[in-house]
């Protein structure tokens, strides 16, 4: 649990069978999405994938700035990163956490979305990133809505129905470790993981 504000893996979980597990964990910016998956991929010893522009950057050996300024008018972009991740995701027991995730791994066996609300999104990638809070609300309004103006356009989903995922969390008021728990215990109900 919680160490001094530091996240560690919770002990008592392991794997249950010997196929790989794959869960895929979506939820817009400020949801906890890259804290849960870690966290959850660390618990069980998979591995936790989030495969970025950023990552692209580094596979192209191409300036990230350069690779973000292509993806505005270049989808193809998008597609590599969407595609390496699922790539990377088939390749062995993963937590795949991305915007995306849910819709993208359809061979994940457990589907995970995490919602809060525009305020408390804002707030947490304020502590985060820093920045004046009205100017993190603008932002993260503009960026959501061009999310799922471009997810539609690349691949007809829409980000904003999350209906096909199999547990939908509140990340308002639970901890990282909290909502972790409640993974694994939807794990365990599926013969995924076991108690220790």
């Amino acid at each position: 649990m919680s160490d001094g504000g530091k996240i560690v893996a919770i002990k008592g979980y392991a794997l249950a069978r010997n196929e790989p597990l794959r869960v895929a964990i979506s939820g817009r910016s400020g949801c906890g999405n890259t804290t849960v998956s870690r966290l959850l991929a660390e618990t069980l010893g998979i591995n936790f994938i989030n495969f970025t522009f950023r990552s692209l950057s580094a596979e192209l050996g191409l300036p990230l700035g350069e690779i973000l300024e292509r993806a505005k008018i270049d989808f193809s972009y998008d597609r590599m990163v969407d595609t390496r991740q699922v790539e990377l995701a088939m390749e062995s027991s993963c937590v795949l956490g991305s915007r995306l995730a849910i819709w993208m791994l359809a061979a994940a066996d457990l589907k995970v979305y995490l919602t809060a609300s525009e305020d408390v999104r804002a707030r947490r990638i304020l502590s985060r990133e820093g920045g004046t809070l009205e100017d993190i609300r603008s932002f993260t309004a503009m960026r959501d809505a061009e999310d799922t103006r471009r997810y539609r356009e690349l691949y007809n989903i829409d980000n904003t129905d999350f209906s096909i995922a199999d547990l939908t969390v509140d990340t308002e008021t639970r901890s990282p470790e909290a909502i972790v728990l409640l993974i694994l215990e939807r794990l365990v109900e599926r013969g995924f993981v076991v108690r220790e």
